[in-house]
């Protein structure tokens, strides 16, 4: 099935936040606190997504104070962290959600990814993806993560969906 076929009944995107969100870096300063890199593109793209009346959530395999703060700044609600087995809680979130699985997209860029990429009707990664997670996605971004993979993804949802031109035309200065 083509990309523009799934997108069109995507109503919740949830994101990984490792090598999604960010380079999939971590570092760490000398007190042994966390810090990471998100591209603020990614973020008006959430909240665009969001405007649009859809649901944007993140769910990963590792917690990190840092990704509460992000969340709670865009906004989002659905934040599951702590999860290497990410499917049952992908299925959970998707039964709350009251949405079929295929009206679901994840984007993921690692191994543990595959299993809820498998499951839900769009998949999607980032460009600098392990190999097996590029082969399986229905979507492969040109940006790397945490460069505006997940915009590039929500901008072709938008586009797919016929949404993009009207919210472009909200950030239009000229009027006719």
């Amino acid at each position: 099935m083509s990309f523009d076929k799934q997108a069109q009944h995507i109503a919740l995107i949830l994101s990984d936040v490792d090598g999604v969100l960010t380079d999939g870096g971590v570092i760490f300063d000398n007190e042994g606190i966390e810090t990471k890199r998100f591209h603020i593109r990614d973020g008006l793209g959430i909240k665009l997504w969001q405007k649009a009346g859809l649901q944007f959530g993140i769910v990963t395999g590792r917690s990190s104070n840092i990704v509460q703060i992000r969340a709670k700044e865009l906004n989002i609600q659905v934040v599951r962290q702590g999860f290497e087995e990410k499917l049952s809680v992908v299925r959970e979130v998707i039964a709350q959600s009251q949405l079929s699985a295929e009206q679901v997209c994840y984007i993921g860029d690692d191994l543990p990814d595959l299993p809820v990429m498998q499951h839900v009707g769009l998949s999607a990664t980032v460009a600098d993806a392990a190999v097996d997670v590029r082969k399986a996605a229905s979507f492969v971004s040109e940006c790397r993560g945490g460069y505006g993979a997940v915009r590039d993804l929500i901008e072709c949802i938008l586009r797919a969906q016929g949404r993009w031109t009207e919210i472009v035309q909200r950030f239009s200065t000229t009027s006719s």
